[in-house]
C-alpha cells in the first residue's frame, strides 16, 4: 500500500496538473491511514478495497476537509465523511484529497472554477468535462484508482467520455446523497469513475444502500438495443458518426439485436433541464449564499455559474407546475418507445470542445453536451458510460440507458463493447526496443510502421531506458517526417500506459503522413533543453545505430 501512495505523489508531481485537486491530504497522513488499514487486514478483517486510492468531488463531504463545493467562500469542515465516502473507507479505500469541479456542480464543461480550468489528459487544449472534472482527470491520468462525483445532467459521465475511463450512474436513491451539496436535489446521483467496468462496478457494490429490487423477467434471448436514426442525434464532430456506427456493430457482433427508436422525447426533456423551470431547483440550493457573494463583491463566484443560478431566482411556480406536466408526457412517451429493449445506446456526447470554444460561448458549448445526458435523471433512468474508441487521437465514449434499477443489466451489456484504440510511438516502444514488452504486455499487435506528417522534431533525452521527444513544431518551425509504429491495444491499455507515463512524456494527439491522428507520446518542450536535437535521422532506430547518411529535414 505504501509503494501505491508514493507512486501516487510522485505522479502528482510528474503530471503537474495543480488544477485537478481542491484539497490534498499530507502524504504522511496518507501513509498512516494505509498502515491502519493493513493492520485491519492482517487481523483478519475482510477490506475488498484494500489500498485503493480514492478522490472526491469537492461538493462531497470528507472528515477533516473543508467542503466547497468549488467556491471558497463557501467552505464549510464535516464533522464525518458522507455516507457514500464512508462506506468506501470502510472497504478499505483511501481518500487522497477532493478534487475541483465546475462550480456549484453547475456545467459539464469543467472550465467554470476559481481553481482554473481541468484540462482533459489527453490533450491539454481541450475540456476535460464536468462538473466531475477533477475526479475524472485524477483516474484517467492514473493518480488514483476510484474517483466519486456527482451527476444531475451528466457530471458523472460526461468526463468519463473525454478522458477514456468508466463512469457508473445509479438509479436515483441507490446510492446515499446525504453529505453531497446539492445541485438540483430531487435528481442528483453520486457517481463512481474507473479505469474499468469491473473496478467501477466493484466500488459501486459498496456505496450502494442495499440490493437491487427484483425486476420482471426479461422475455428470452438477445440483449435488445434502442437506437436512433442517425438524423436525430444532430450536429456530431468529425468522426464520431463513425466511432457511434462501429459501437452498434460491436454490440450486434457479440450477439445483441438492434432496433429503432424516437429520440424526441429524450432531446425535448433534456433541454428542459436549464431551459425550463426545474433550473429553479438549484437557486433553492445555494441561490441566497450566491446573492450575498454577488452583493459582497466576492472573486470566488464564476460569473457563468452566478449568471445561471441568479437567472433562476425569478422563475414562477405555475412554470414548474406545467414544465412537470409536460416532462411526465415526455417521460411516459420514453419509457413506451424502450419498451422491450433491455438498454439505450447514446453517443455520451455530440462532441469534444477545446478550451478556447467553452471561453468563447461558455452556455451553447455546455448545451450541446447535455443534449444526451440531461434527460436521464429527469426520467429516473440508470446509465453506464464507457469508453468505445478513439476519434482524431482523442477518446470517444457512448453510454447505455436504461429503466430504473436496470444497473445490473447496463454494465453487463457494456461489458460486451471490448473498445480497440490505437497509439502511435517513435522510441523505446518501438518493435526490438526495450518498452516494447509493456504494450505486448497490454495485447497491443503492430498495425503498420509509417512516419508522422512533417511537422515534429525529435530529441534524445536522458532518461533511463534512453528514449527520445517528440515535439510538435509545424512544418513553417522545421519539422520533418519522422518514423513510427502504430499499435492496435485494448482502449483500457491506454490508459494503464498513460498511468504509467513518466515525466517529461506525455500523451498526445500525433498528425500521421496520412492526415490521421492518433493518441502518441510527446514531449514536454522544458525538457528539451541541452537534449541533441535527432531529426536529421528521421527516427529512433536510424539514430541508435549511427545511420552514416542521416536524413534532413
Amino acid at each position: 500500500m505504501l509503494s501505491r501512495i508514493r507512486a501516487a505523489y510522485a505522479r502528482i508531481e510528474a503530471v503537474d496538473r495543480p488544477e485537478i485537486w481542491i484539497d490534498l491530504r499530507p502524504e504522511d497522513e496518507v501513509e498512516a491511514e494505509a498502515r491502519a488499514v493493513a493492520a485491519r487486514v492482517a487481523a483478519g478483517e475482510h477490506l475488498p478495497l484494500a489500498g485503493r486510492l480514492l478522490a472526491v468531488k469537492g461538493n462531497i463531504d470528507v472528515a477533516g476537509l473543508p467542503t466547497t463545493a468549488g467556491c471558497p467562500a463557501y467552505a464549510y469542515r464535516p464533522e464525518a465523511d458522507a455516507p457514500v465516502v464512508a462506506r468506501l473507507r470502510a472497504a478499505g479505500a483511501i481518500v487522497l484529497g477532493t478534487t475541483n469541479l465546475d462550480q456549484f456542480a453547475t456545467g459539464l464543461v469543467g472550465t467554470r472554477s476559481p481553481h482554473g480550468a481541468v484540462r482533459n489528459a489527453y490533450d491539454p487544449e481541450y475540456i476535460s468535462g464536468g462538473s466531475s472534472s477533477g475526479s475524472a482527470v485524477a483516474v484517467a491520468l492514473g493518480i488514483v484508482d476510484l474517483a466519486l462525483g456527482t451527476d444531475t445532467a451528466g457530471s458523472g459521465r460526461v468526463p468519463a467520455a473525454f478522458n477514456g475511463i468508466v463512469g457508473l450512474k445509479p438509479t436515483r436513491g441507490l446510492v446515499p446523497t446525504a453529505g453531497v451539496v446539492p445541485a438540483c436535489a430531487s435528481i442528483d446521483c453520486v457517481t463512481v469513475f474507473a479505469r474499468t467496468l469491473p473496478e467501477a462496478e466493484q466500488a459501486l457494490s459498496h456505496m450502494t444502500s442495499g440490493t437491487l429490487p427484483s425486476l420482471p423477467g426479461r422475455p428470452p434471448g438477445p440483449w435488445r438495443i434502442a437506437v436512433p436514426a442517425r438524423e436525430q442525434l444532430g450536429e456530431l464532430d468529425e468522426g464520431w458518426a463513425e466511432a457511434y456506427e462501429a459501437a452498434i456493430e460491436q454490440l450486434v457482433t457479440a450477439g445483441a439485436s438492434v432496433r429503432e427508436i424516437d429520440l424526441t422525447p429524450f432531446t425535448e426533456a433534456a433541454a428542459m433541464l436549464y431551459e425550463g423551470a426545474f433550473v429553479a431547483e438549484r437557486y433553492t440550493a445555494v441561490g441566497s449564499f450566491v446573492d450575498k457573494l454577488i452583493e459582497e463583491g466576492s472573486a470566488d463566484l464564476d460569473p457563468t455559474v452566478a449568471g445561471i443560478i441568479t437567472r433562476a431566482r425569478g422563475i414562477p411556480a405555475h412554470q414548474l407546475y406545467a414544465d412537470h406536466d409536460r416532462l411526465a408526457a415526455l417521460r411516459t412517451r420514453a419509457l413506451a418507445g424502450l419498451a422491450d429493449a433491455d438498454a439505450l445506446l447514446l453517443p455520451t456526447t455530440p462532441g469534444h470542445p477545446t478550451l478556447a470554444e467553452v471561453a468563447a460561448d461558455p452556455l451553447g458549448v455546455n448545451a450541446r453536451m447535455g443534449r444526451f445526458t440531461n434527460s436521464t435523471n429527469l426520467f429516473d433512468l440508470a446509465a453506464v458510460a464507457v469508453p468505445a474508441s478513439e476519434v482524431s487521437g482523442l477518446p470517444f465514449g457512448v453510454m447505455l440507458i436504461g429503466p430504473a434499477f436496470t444497473d445490473e443489466r447496463l454494465a453487463r451489456i457494456a461489458g460486451l463493447l471490448r473498445p480497440e484504440t490505437r497509439i502511435a510511438v517513435v522510441g523505446a516502444h518501438l518493435t526490438g526496443q526495450p518498452l516494447n514488452p509493456q504494450l505486448l504486455s497490454l495485447g497491443a499487435r503492430l498495425e503498420r510502421t509509417t512516419t508522422t506528417a512533417d511537422a515534429y522534431r525529435l530529441h534524445a533525452l536522458a532518461t533511463t531506458p534512453p528514449k527520445p521527444g517528440l515535439v510538435r513544431v509545424g512544418p513553417d518551425g522545421g519539422g520533418a517526417a519522422i518514423e513510427a509504429e502504430v499499435w492496435r491495444l485494448p482502449a483500457e491499455g491506454l490508459g494503464r500506459l498513460l498511468a504509467a507515463l513518466p515525466r517529461p512524456m506525455a500523451l498526445g494527439s500525433v498528425e500521421l503522413a496520412d492526415g490521421e491522428r492518433v493518441p502518441g507520446f510527446l514531449c514536454e518542450p522544458a525538457a528539451l533543453v541541452d537534449a541533441e536535437d535527432i531529426t536529421s535521422y528521421g527516427g529512433w532506430r536510424a539514430y541508435l545505430q549511427g545511420d552514416p547518411a542521416p536524413r534532413q529535414p
